[in-house]
């Protein structure tokens, strides 16, 4: 994952048939992602469109000492 988007954890998400999804975009604020999801609701009404929490969980490397 980029430094950018390790900035913007909210994402707002695309549903469609048989547990896909597409990430539309991802912003910074809650609020931000919200008014974006607003407009995009009034473009394309027949489209199921939800805001997501989408933190970065680094991965640790663990070294075995022996």
């Amino acid at each position: 994952m980029t430094y950018i988007e390790r900035l913007s954890p909210w994402c707002i998400v695309r549903h469609f048939p048989n547990m896909q999804h597409q990430m539309l975009g991802r912003f910074r604020r809650r609020s931000d992602a919200e008014a974006h999801l607003q407009v995009l609701k009034r473009l394309i009404p027949n489209v199921v469109l939800t805001i997501i929490f989408n933190p970065v969980v680094e991965q640790q490397e663990q070294f075995a000492s022996n």
